[in-house]
């Protein structure tokens, strides 16, 4: 009985201290589509857990293999979320007076479908030996015929390769890519535009919040 009593007295003193059970932490690594929705995301999941995402952009995954251990750091991560693909798949020349250099007719690829998957894997690798946290894979969106640096229809081709990588690697994946169509086509900046307006973000992060609410309920 006394030991009952003792445990209880410790309980209340944990209470009157404000202790509170560790809050969750999860990380968003990806490029400007994650960054527009990703305050939609820490909205949505701010009674649940702490949301942050790379300083910047994460751009290709060449960008993601230079920096990805101090994105990381010493967090003791939960979840990491990343995505890497409309970077690599953009055509650049330097000559190009569209901004980012975009040019799909006379420029150079940033990675082929090879060196991607090349990338992917040594990144996959990276985050499971800096972390133990959950990874979820997010695919690449829509993009419209008119963009000046990437052809629509290579997207499927690198969410094809993305997806096999994830799944060899027990990687999570959250494949907004089909729903990102229509909600490009309704929400869009233009048929020359990767990018979506407020509300493009907003039903963006509705697609992307359900699978971390279901990843932190496995935690």
């Amino acid at each position: 009985m006394k030991n009952k009593f003792y445990l209880l007295i410790a309980f209340c003193i944990f209470l009157c201290l404000g202790y509170k059970p560790k809050e969750p932490k999860v990380l968003i690594i990806g490029d400007s589509i994650s960054i527009g929705y990703f305050s939609k995301v820490k909205e949505a999941l701010a009674t649940k857990a702490i949301v942050m995402h790379n300083p910047g952009n994460a751009q290709h995954t060449g960008t993601g293999l230079e920096k990805v251990k101090d994105w990381i750091g010493k967090e003791d991560w939960d979840i990491i979320q990343f995505n890497w693909g409309l970077w690599d798949l953009c055509y650049r020349h330097p000559d190009s007076k569209v901004y980012g250099n975009r040019d799909k007719i006379k420029g150079t690829i940033t990675y082929d479908l090879q060196t991607y998957r090349q990338n992917l894997e040594e990144l996959v690798s990276i985050l499971k030996a800096s972390t133990s946290a959950k990874l979820i894979f997010v695919t690449t969106t829509y993009v419209p015929v008119n963009e000046a640096g990437r052809f629509s229809e290579d997207v499927a081709k690198y969410n094809t390769i993305a997806k096999s990588v994830m799944k060899k690697n027990g990687v999570i994946i959250n494949d907004i890519y089909k729903k990102s169509i229509a909600i490009h086509h309704k929400y869009g900046l233009g048929d020359n535009d990767v990018h979506y307006n407020k509300e493009g973000y907003k039903e963006l992060g509705e697609i992307i919040v359900p699978v971390l609410n279901k990843t932190l309920k496995r935690l």
